[in-house]
């Protein structure tokens, strides 16, 4: 896609604040008031936004919403390297660049960011993974998970992920 250099800045403001995007703080709104009040005030702002959520260029979305429908029309798709978990959070499993985290995911979201690839879509990959939690081996804890509880663990790391360049959603191809 090419883009003006007002919709790459604007494109680019929505990724610049990963500790906001993990406290799921950024949204239309957020982003369209950063760019209104930045030093040099986009005063199109609005409008660019609306055009880059057009054209699948932002993706917005509610992770206590209706997730099938967005997560249908994309693809996780992974960016770094997948670091492992410490001692001191067993728990969460880091990915980074050069040896050096950059974000820290539940297994079952790090899962997902390592193989949702493989599915046609997103969503796919959540009924994959729910589906698959049914079918632990004995003595193994089931998580007995559905596709939506996959699909909202998902929904709150992706603005994260996304942020830090661990991952990007690509939009899936119809054919």
């Amino acid at each position: 896609m090419e883009l003006t250099e007002a919709e790459a800045a604007v494109w680019a403001a929505a990724f610049i604040d990963p500790e906001s995007h993990a406290k799921l703080a950024v949204n239309r709104a957020s982003l369209i008031r950063l760019l209104e009040t930045a030093p040099k005030p986009e005063r199109r702002a609005a409008e660019i936004v609306d055009d880059l959520l057009k054209r699948g260029l932002l993706v917005e979305f509610d992770p206590d919403g209706d997730l099938e429908p967005v997560f249908h029309r994309h693809k996780l798709l992974p960016l770094g390297q997948g670091l492992g978990s410490t001692p001191e959070e067993p728990h969460l499993h880091r990915i980074g660049f050069a040896g050096k985290a950059a974000v820290a995911l539940p297994i079952q979201v790090f899962t997902q960011w390592s193989y949702a690839y493989l599915h046609a879509d997103l969503w796919e990959a959540c009924v994959f993974y729910a589906d698959e939690s049914e079918d632990a081996e004995e003595g193994e804890e089931l998580l007995n998970l559905t596709p939506e509880e996959v699909a909202r663990d998902t929904a709150l790391n992706l603005p994260m992920m996304i942020s830090t360049s661990t991952a990007f959603l690509d939009p899936v191809v119809e054919s």
